[in-house]
């Protein structure tokens, strides 16, 4: 990029996962944008149902991920998002490389391109929570060995992504927190997550990735932890589990890229007034940080009024400027 040329979407979202902020508006991405169906009169993939994928002609799939490729790509556009979370249905390798190619080959390097890549242990379901809590306390070291070998899986695939090219990075998607703050004991965290997370993450970077960690809830407990594991940017520091962007700013917004938190509970049941003042507070406070993306505490979730995504939009538009 020369010194007259404008920064690409990709470059500005770069620049703040390294934490060197380019100037102008802060950059925006959302983890997820399932208001598909309402602005483009299509359905998610993610909402798509394709376990008839293996009975499609090649033509069929082809038309697919071409269809899902253009999909990402106007939302991209509409909505002036800097990163492009990609959602392949189904979620394979061949079909991510399908869709990456078909993303890079009409936009060319425009975009930051970022799938799901999280092998850590999340929130079990309800209906697992008890038994695997009771295999954690009773076979430890077996849960360990299992973990790893799905750790294992995931980052062999990532090796073919990164031989392959064109993906830039991973959303770490696995949600370790309730409102009320991690959902292991510290003691069980540290044993059947800190040491797969900081493999994952440092096998990402060694192989040229960049990295963000997701987590919903209260992670206040845990927020130096996640630091030390060294992903590149934290998301969604969630208003709703008590997570203030201006605490998490003056603790950690000098080690880590900061990604939020703009409130998704305000903006399905709040008032536009608290919409918008959500959102000038994140803004006010993450552009702190040497690095900082402008995004909501979760994502743009079905249901919601697309009029308060606009609303916030309005409000990075004027507020999220550094020049």
């Amino acid at each position: 990029m020369s010194s007259k040329e404008a920064p690409t979407p990709r470059e500005r979202f770069i620049a703040a996962l390294e934490r060197r902020h380019l100037g102008g508006r802060v950059p925006h991405f959302e983890l997820v944008f399932f208001l598909t169906m309402e602005v483009f009169g299509k359905v998610h993939p993610g909402h798509r149902y394709y376990t008839q994928w293996t009975q499609m002609t090649e033509s069929e799939r082809q038309a697919h991920v071409k269809d899902m490729a253009q999909l990402f790509i106007d939302t991209a556009e509409r909505f002036e998002h800097d990163a492009i979370f990609l959602h392949p249905n189904p979620f394979d390798l061949d079909t991510i490389i399908r869709l990456i190619d078909e993303v890079r080959s009409r936009t060319g390097d425009r975009y930051f391109l970022m799938i799901h890549g999280d092998a850590t242990f999340a929130i079990p379901t309800g209906s697992q929570m008890e038994e695997i809590s009771a295999r954690m306390l009773e076979e430890p070291d077996k849960v360990e060995a299992e973990l790893s070998e799905e750790l294992d899986k995931n980052l062999e695939q990532a090796e073919k992504l990164a031989k392959h090219g064109g993906l830039d990075g991973f959303g770490l998607c696995s949600d370790y927190c309730f409102n009320s703050g991690s959902f292991l004991p510290l003691d069980w965290f540290d044993r059947f997550i800190m040491p797969f997370l900081v493999k994952e993450v440092k096998a990402y970077r060694d192989m040229g990735f960049y990295t963000i960690k997701h987590t919903d809830g209260n992670i206040m407990p845990i927020l130096n932890r996640l630091v030390e594991a060294e992903p590149h940017a934290l998301h969604s520091l969630d208003p709703q589990g008590g997570v203030d962007i201006a605490e998490v700013v003056k603790l950690v917004g000098n080690k880590i890229a900061l990604c939020g938190n703009v409130d998704c509970g305000k903006l399905q049941t709040g008032t536009d007034e608290e919409c918008i003042e959500s959102a000038c507070y994140a803004l006010e406070h993450g552009m702190k940080a040497p690095g900082y993306i402008f995004c909501t505490s979760n994502c743009i979730f079905t249901g919601m009024d697309i009029k308060r995504y606009e609303l916030i939009l309005d409000s990075w538009r004027k507020h999220g400027n550094y020049d």
